[in-house]
């Protein structure tokens, strides 16, 4: 038999089946698939947040009634916005809404620039050893407790302190009425401002090399460098944070204030944090406390609505 007559056997090539693409599946369809996942992540956290945040706001209640704990919230009676009335028309009224607003206001244009001008000083620094070191040292204030910080203060301003003895004087810095505020702001920016300068420091991590190398090129000094390329690089939060701060004008927290507080202060040291935490804790007028507490977010959002529209119509729409 020749080679020519010899035929191996093939097996039929079998036809190509076409692919079946599986279409995508959306969100919503992989979400109802595999709705036990979620349930066993999200639901710890949902349950949570209602749970700890949205059930106590309830507690609003008491501020428009004449609250008796032993008969609840169902059972006390409805007196209105009489609370409210009280409050406004207390004859120390404006004098806590003035200290509220003196501490707040001057802390915020005092304290607000000290973290910026930080940030952009430590990043002009060149040798990475000395950089780390100053941040270090600015940032450690900010483990402080509030308590042990009040505590270091009036060490440092009492009769015999550190301060009366460098200038030779006897001075009680803490039973002065018209040194509190300054006390409470010069230490509320040692302790936060190098905290909050990691913000603009990493904002400022992607400020363009190109540009900056450009600026140096044509002879810009470090202000100009500044303005024309540190500056575009934290302008968003900049803005960012003013908002937030600006809106949280009437937000100071009690903790300082009252340990700052003596007698003789009492007059500039006062501020509605402080007058709520004694009318409600101290003195047990809880419908009274939550009435002033609930004057005052509410005067937090308006002041938070409020800045972020100018803010947005100055900055070109932009806000939060």
């Amino acid at each position: 038999m020749s080679v020519a007559e010899v035929t191996i056997p093939t097996k039929p090539i079998a036809k190509a089946k076409p692919m079946n693409i599986k279409r995508k599946e959306s969100f919503f369809q992989y979400a109802r698939k595999h709705w036990q996942l979620y349930a066993i992540f999200i639901m710890p956290a949902f349950l949570l947040t209602v749970i700890f945040k949205y059930i106590p706001m309830g507690g609003i209640l008491i501020a428009f009634q004449d609250f008796n704990p032993i008969k609840g919230i169902l059972g006390s009676k409805w007196i209105g916005f009489e609370n409210f009335t009280r409050f406004l028309n207390s004859p120390d009224f404006m004098n806590y809404l003035a200290n509220t607003l003196k501490l707040s206001i001057y802390g915020l244009i005092w304290g607000f620039p000290v973290p910026i001008i930080l940030a952009l000083l430590l990043n002009r620094l060149q040798n990475r050893k000395l950089k780390s070191g100053i941040q270090m040292i600015l940032y450690m204030p900010n483990f402080i407790s509030v308590i042990v910080l009040c505590g270091m203060v009036r060490i440092l301003l009492s009769v015999n302190g550190p301060i009366n003895m460098l200038f030779h004087s006897s001075l009680n810095f803490m039973t002065m009425p018209e040194a509190f505020r300054s006390i409470y702001i010069i230490s509320g920016i040692w302790q936060g401002a190098g905290w909050a300068s990691i913000m603009y420091t990493a904002s400022l991590s992607n400020a363009s090399h190109e540009l900056k190398e450009a600026a140096i090129i044509d002879g810009a000094n470090i202000w100009q460098q500044m303005k024309v390329v540190d500056w575009p690089a934290i302008k968003d939060m900049v803005v960012i944070q003013f908002i937030l701060s600006a809106g949280n004008i009437m937000s100071i927290g009690f903790e300082k204030a009252y340990a700052l507080q003596t007698d003789l202060n009492i007059h500039s040291s006062e501020i509605i944090a402080t007058y709520v935490y004694k009318k409600g804790l101290l003195e047990g007028d809880y419908s009274f406390s939550t009435a002033v507490g609930l004057f005052n977010t509410v005067i937090n959002v308006i002041l938070l609505v409020v800045v972020n529209k100018v803010v947005s119509k100055m900055n070109d729409g932009q806000g939060i």
